[in-house]
């Protein structure tokens, strides 16, 4: 009894230890199938794309395993495929930080380097893991840009690795073609790179404001911004003097009072203008009593009846006396003066030149006066200059005849002119010339005294290549324009040439047709600290 109980305590011992050998059998098993036979370990060993050290047949595998997928066929049909089927876009590092593609035993390990203080391409070839010498490959790259700008780079061997004799310039979002010709066969990788990309998609673009519009071509107006000033319009602007002394009797225009031509201003007692009126009306008598002389003496000349002596000192008086009439009458329209006054022979009527407006005004009731002295001054404000200050240097652009915009600094206004005047000499202390432009007033907005700045436009152009002024942001002190790609922006940096405020001419760095990010560029400028961009140095 004991030894078959011990028997069958010996079997059960068996039995459990099968059923654990075949447990683990089954899992290693379902481990090996669902793993495709590629340890993880032999894989990051391997050549990148999931080819383990051990894959003898690696110089066979399908084409699709070239980009990176896994390829469920024998890896004896591939032999002989074409170049162009060789692209690789592999994350692998290298010993040197770099890239490293892998096609059989082949490998190309690419960095963009900065070790030179400018940003160029490195290249280092090994086989079977083992470093290849420099001159076993002829390297070739072309860089592709979202501008569809390309980049030609040759190489040149420096210390243990290839290096790309022309910079590769920011930013560098672009995808390089990498071309190794060994002596057997050429090799083809695409490196692609996304550094300082500005990630934001199409609902966050609109959610922000930010418009998306496309550089294209228009006509830029060339034009200077000068300082000017509005000024009384001269020829349009008097000075009212008395022209004789007097003592102020009546006062009827006010400061600010619109007037009209011949209106009454004000009226003056003078003592002189009593005189030349008197002075008149003594010439006129004299002139009627000479003419009834002289009419007397000529009958009697005539009827023999007076010697002709007589008849000839009646023409001469005559004559003298028309004269002095004519003189009188003179020097009353010389001083202003009507040739009576129903108000008394000493009063003077002081009246507006022309249409206007009061803007000065310098006598009271009562008050005595000079001959010289500007008592009103009239300006009809219809019309106004707006005189510019042109440094030496911008003459040549500021001509006669020419339509300038002219823009209020106080308040919203703008109004066009025409140059009239440019002025032939320059002060010794400002270094500048005068110009003038005649501007409309209608409505009385530009008042004399005003700050205005005028636009001139000098020329206007075709331009191929313009964008928004908006779109214009200074990164690193240089203008960029953030353009649009595939999932947000690149800052891409522009040669900018004229510009008329709106329009600016994009003279490199962008072509007609692409997109930009123009109104709200200021909030992808503030995204692009936010960005996670790997720059190696």
């Amino acid at each position: 009894m004991t030894m078959n109980s011990s028997k069958s305590t010996i079997s059960k011992k068996h039995l459990i230890a099968i059923a654990v050998v075949l447990a683990l059998g089954v899992g290693a098993g379902a481990f090996i199938l669902q793993s495709g036979g590629k340890p993880k370990a032999t894989a990051a060993e391997g050549d990148g794309h999931g080819h383990g050290g051990g894959h003898t047949e690696a110089k066979g595998h399908g084409d699709g395993e070239h980009h990176g997928k896994g390829s469920e066929k024998g890896h004896d049909h591939d032999k002989g495929h074409a170049d162009g089927e060789h692209h690789e876009k592999s994350e692998a590092k290298g010993p040197h930080g770099g890239t490293v593609f892998k096609e059989g035993d082949f490998s190309l390990e690419a960095l963009l380097s900065e070790d030179g203080g400018e940003p160029r391409l490195r290249v280092w070839l090994s086989d079977k893991g083992k470093p290849l010498p420099l001159n076993a490959a002829t390297v070739t790259a072309t860089v592709t840009r979202p501008t569809d700008e390309k980049q030609k780079l040759a190489f040149a061997p420096e210390k243990d690795s290839l290096v790309s004799r022309e910079i590769v310039s920011e930013p560098h979002v672009f995808d390089i073609e990498i071309i190794a010709q060994t002596a057997n066969e050429p090799f083809m990788f695409v490196m692609s790179k996304e550094e300082g990309k500005i990630e934001l998609t199409d609902a966050q673009i609109k959610a922000a404001s930010v418009s998306v519009d496309t550089a294209s071509a228009a006509n830029i107006k060339t034009s200077l911004l000068l300082p000017g000033e509005i000024r009384l319009n001269e020829d349009r602007t008097s000075h009212v003097v008395p022209r004789l002394a007097g003592v102020v009797e009546s006062v009827s225009a006010n400061l600010g009072q619109v007037v009209k031509k011949g209106q009454v201003l004000a009226a003056i007692a003078s003592p002189t203008a009593s005189e030349q009126r008197s002075e008149l009306q003594t010439a006129q008598k004299r002139l009627v009593l000479a003419k009834t002389t002289y009419e007397r003496e000529k009958k009697l000349w005539e009827q023999k009846v007076s010697a002709e002596q007589d008849y000839l000192q009646a023409k001469q008086a005559l004559s003298e006396a028309e004269v002095a009439v004519a003189n009188a009458n003179q020097k009353l329209s010389a001083l202003g003066l009507a040739t009576s006054s129903v108000s008394g022979m000493n009063r003077i009527e002081l009246r507006a030149p022309f249409d206007g407006v009061v803007i000065e005004k310098h006598l009271s009731l009562g008050e005595a006066v000079k001959e010289d002295a500007a008592v009103f001054t009239i300006s009809d404000l219809s019309q106004v200059w707006a005189e510019i200050n042109v440094p030496a240097k911008d003459l040549p652009s500021v001509r006669i005849g020419e339509k300038v915009t002219i823009k209020a600094t106080a308040f919203d206004a703008s109004a066009t002119g025409t140059v009239a005047f440019v002025g032939a000499l320059i002060g010794e202390q400002t270094r500048t010339a005068k110009a003038r432009v005649v501007l409309d007033n209608p409505k009385g907005a530009w008042r004399p005294g005003l700050f205005v700045n005028v636009e001139v436009v000098s020329e206007e152009t075709a331009a191929l290549v313009t964008i928004s002024a908006d779109a214009v942001q200074n990164v690193g002190e240089k203008p960029v324009v953030f353009l649009k790609v595939d999932g947000g922006f690149i800052a891409q940096p522009v040669k900018l040439g004229r510009s008329d405020g709106k329009r600016i001419e994009v003279l490199s760095g962008l072509k007609a047709g692409m997109p930009y990010a123009s109104t709200g560029s200021f909030v992808v400028k503030s995204e692009l600290g936010k960005g996670s961009a790997e720059h190696t140095h």
